[in-house]
């Protein structure tokens, strides 16, 4: 369970950002997607894959 403490005088806008940002860190809503539909274990692998070579390549364009 997600718990937000408000501080006497915050603005609830502010509260809310903070919730959605902790919400979204949780991966629940990425799990649902997830569990929608059936990928296969190799796909999911190359999806993996495809994900670090690009991380790799991101990392070696900065150096």
């Amino acid at each position: 369970m997600i718990v937000i403490p408000v501080k006497e005088g915050e603005n609830i806008e502010r509260a809310l950002k903070r919730f959605k940002r902790k919400f979204e860190k949780t991966g629940v809503i990425k799990e649902l997607r997830g569990r929608q539909a059936f990928t296969k274990p190799s796909v999911e692998r190359r999806a993996e894959v495809k994900k670090a070579i690009y991380i790799e390549q991101m990392q070696r364009e900065e150096d």
